[in-house]
């Protein structure tokens, strides 16, 4: 039997979204169903949440900190690409690391599953709940702390949203060392959690080599003080690196401290259009022999892709059509300098037939709109019937091979198979697109996704984590001894398996 809490949250919950629909953003959009009837979960051995649980968490955060409104649910429940939805039918949303202390060891000594969520922009629903976890939103734990300027050091709350640490930072000559098309949205804490990329990899490294320290509190409510602000610091294990890509299931994130790079004074992208990818991978690796440290991001797009942006987002090419497109950034300070490299580089791209033909964007409204038709990709889809999302790393020599197995595989039982991403990184963004949402399509294309990923020595996650979607093929992405040491950790810090349930392990 429920509660009557549980009985009440359950009834409103199916009222709000009895039209079929729910509101995001000012739009509506199709509503997915429920995660765990889509995927046949079964609901681990976690309490429910009862009123005296609920009384707790109001007098520790005061009522308006804690919603159980459910039309202010509904964008906690469903991730961002609108693929999977818990039921959750409260949000916390502490302040400080003291109040996460106190509601995860309250969690743990009354056994009540929590989902962590920072932005909730992630493409493998590792942020929102697969049942009725407790929802602990870090969006309130949003201030800069400190910032050495000389050293290029700054340490924020895990709440902070990217793009206004890096507009805080542009004030100052230094430059948050990660740029992603989500950063109006995301949160710093939720980058570390899922060890973002990024569009900038090839310039600044991934967060493993740029994040200095962390303070994180486990699942007992222990507040682990890593917040090392020092480049250099070999004292003992280094334990900040295990919660960077844990997607929270050994800790929750709540302060970061990280490496601030001088912000580049000039700034200049080349948009080409190439016959095959064969040239495409040629005019990268001259790009890293002649542009070398100018160099900050190279992306790579079919025709599909364009295609794709030409019908969903109205963007046109800039260059009209061509099989492959590459975009190359260089960042620098010195404007002559790098201006005469980049030009002498593409002069020889051209004289040696790589690229067809391009454009050069210098001014900061032209070079922006370039980098929205890369980064505005995602937003197409929310138009579409469905669209299949596969975020992978290859080596070089294959990045494109899989889109082509693909298309084989897929044949005409989908629409379109299109392939973009940090060819800088090797980074894969492999999509399928269909009219409607078709479990047996997905049944169809993603174990043969990842095989064939596994086969060609890739990883089946490059920079998103595993979460929800892809936790079952844990097995096929790493040997038995490392999976068997990741539940060993896993145990250790969460021994009672609260933190983020239903995520990474199959």
């Amino acid at each position: 039997m429920f509660s009557k809490v549980q009985r009440c949250a359950r009834f409103q919950f199916f009222k709000v979204y009895e039209n079929g629909n729910f509101k995001r953003c000012g739009s509506t959009y199709g509503r997915p169903d429920f995660t765990k009837n889509t995927y046949n979960v079964s609901r681990g051995y976690y309490n429910y949440l009862q009123e005296d649980h609920i009384r707790f968490f109001q007098r520790l955060l005061g009522e308006k900190r804690v919603i159980m409104d459910l039309s202010d649910l509904e964008k906690y429940n469903v991730d961002w690409y609108i693929q999977v939805r818990g039921c959750s039918s409260i949000v916390l949303k502490p302040k400080t690391t003291d109040e996460v202390s106190k509601i995860l060891s309250f969690c743990e000594k009354n056994r009540l599953a929590v989902c962590p969520q920072g932005g909730n922009t992630g493409v493998v629903g590792g942020a929102v709940p697969v049942f009725d976890e407790i929802i602990l939103s870090t969006e309130l734990m949003n201030q800069i702390i400190s910032l050495d300027e000389t050293l290029g050091v700054m340490v924020c709350e895990a709440g902070c949203v990217l793009e206004n640490l890096d507009n805080h930072l542009a004030d100052r000559g230094l430059t948050v060392p990660l740029d992603l098309g989500s950063k109006g949205s995301c949160q710093i804490g939720g980058n570390v959690s899922t060890n973002a990329g990024g569009m900038r990899l090839i310039r600044y490294g991934n967060m493993h080599g740029n994040i200095l320290g962390l303070e994180v509190v486990k699942a007992n409510g222990e507040i682990i003080d890593c917040l090392s602000t020092l480049k250099k610091d070999n004292t003992g294990y280094h334990l900040k690196h295990l919660f960077i890509g844990a997607e929270g299931t050994l800790g929750v994130v709540t302060k970061v401290a990280f490496h601030c790079p001088p912000r580049p004074k000039y700034r200049s992208v080349a948009f080409l259009g190439l016959q095959d990818f064969h040239k495409a991978l040629k005019t990268f690796r001259k790009a890293k022999e002649e542009l070398g440290e100018i160099l900050s991001a190279v992306e790579v797009m079919d025709i599909p892709t364009m295609n794709f942006i030409k019908e969903k987002n109205n963007q046109q090419s800039p260059i009209g059509n061509y099989p492959f497109y590459l975009m190359i950034e260089i960042s620098g300070s010195n404007e002559s300098h790098d201006s005469e490299k980049l030009h002498s580089f593409l002069d020889s791209c051209m004289s040696s037939n790589l690229i067809l033909t391009g454009t050069v964007a210098t001014d900061p409204t032209k070079l922006n709109a370039i980098w929205r038709i890369r980064e505005g990709i995602s937003e197409g889809y929310k138009t579409c019937g469905a669209v299949f999302h596969y975020d992978i790393s290859l080596p070089l020599e294959h990045y494109y091979t899989l889109v082509d197995d693909m298309r084989r595989h897929m044949g005409s039982r989908c629409e379109r198979v299109f392939g973009y991403g940090h060819l800088g990184d090797g980074n894969l963004h492999l999509q399928i697109q269909m009219k409607e949402y078709s479990k047996e399509l997905k049944e169809l294309a993603e174990p043969y996704i990842y095989k064939r990923t596994a086969e060609l020595k890739g990883s089946i996650s490059a920079e998103h984590g595993m979460g929800f979607m892809k936790r079952r093929y844990l097995d096929l992405a790493k040997p038995p001894s490392s999976v068997s040491l990741m539940r060993d950790l896993k145990k250790l810090f969460d021994p009672n398996g609260i933190l983020n349930p239903y995520k990474v392990f199959p």
